[in-house]
């Protein structure tokens, strides 16, 4: 029997949100409409130096403004509470214990630097996250199996050779990325005691019953990462819709980084929701 349609919504609260962030969610919202299912929120404030309780309510009330509506989330309630990433914590330890014991996992003291220089990356480059970490730096099977907690290091996933991992995207369609090529060892856990994004979210979407992702097209490297996670942990994964990133007048990706107009600046400068909502490309007129 097939499983009622479950999405979700997950923005971090590192920064006010802004329309690119709006329209994944409204796709999002209007996926879970479409199927007569039900829509989470799910507040990832995992990083306590990051993540900002001014930002987890301003992005609840402008995502309001915007016209989303969840059924479960902080605000509202439900059955998979917490709603809060960061008071998940024993969920994610269960899941480093499981890859560690199986051992798909290992410890990894190596800085980016270090990695840069073992792959002769350019000195520019040297924080680049997404460099492919060289297999001669893995340390023997069964390293870290004995470790009780994660400790003060990085975990990183042993990423499997000579593999393609391909899923059909709802949006995209056929996808597939090479093991080795397109992505090597990836950090499951970090030296400061948490769990990193692609564990978190594998963890938290399978507890949570979610059937469907839908996020940026920026993330699909993670979905190629994070099929790997629930393989390893036998979990089923969900369904995955990646959205096109939006983009300002001078064709930059709209990012909390770059500073971005945000959901708040648009509606103190007059734009209604309805108005952005239906602009052809959802950027239309904002640098007027």
């Amino acid at each position: 029997m097939k499983s009622p349609y479950r999405g979700r919504i997950a923005p971090t609260p590192t920064g006010y949100l802004h329309l690119g962030h709006a329209r994944t969610f409204w796709i999002a919202m209007e996926r879970a409409r479409e199927a007569g299912g039900q829509l989470v929120y799910r507040n990832e404030d995992l990083d306590p130096q990051r993540c900002k309780p001014k930002y987890t309510a301003a992005a609840l009330e402008d995502l309001r403004w915007f016209g989303c509506v969840w059924d479960e989330g902080p605000d509202v309630g439900g059955r998979f509470t917490p709603y809060h990433q960061s008071e998940r914590l024993p969920r994610f330890l269960d899941a480093w214990k499981h890859l560690k014991d199986a051992g798909y996992i290992y410890p990894c003291n190596k800085s980016r630097k270090d990695v840069a220089w073992a792959t002769q990356a350019p000195h520019n480059d040297e924080t680049n996250s997404d460099t492919i970490y060289p297999e001669h730096l893995r340390p023997p099977l069964g390293t870290g199996k004995v470790a009780q907690t994660p400790g003060h290091t990085n975990w990183r996933f042993r990423v499997p050779s000579d593999r393609r991992i391909a899923f059909d995207d709802r949006n995209l369609g056929p996808c597939a990325f090479d093991c080795l090529r397109d992505f090597g060892d990836f950090i499951v856990w970090r030296k400061d005691g948490l769990p990193a994004y692609e564990l978190a979210v594998v963890v938290d979407d399978a507890a949570m019953g979610i059937t469907e992702v839908v996020r940026g097209q920026d993330l699909l490297i993670s979905t190629a990462r994070q099929l790997l996670i629930y393989e390893a942990l036998g979990l089923h994964p969900p369904n995955f819709y990646h959205t096109p990133l939006l983009c300002d007048s001078s064709g930059q990706r709209l990012a909390k980084r770059h500073g971005s107009l945000s959901l708040r600046e648009l509606r103190v400068a007059g734009h209604t929701p309805q108005a952005l909502r239906t602009s052809d490309d959802w950027c239309s007129g904002l640098d007027n």
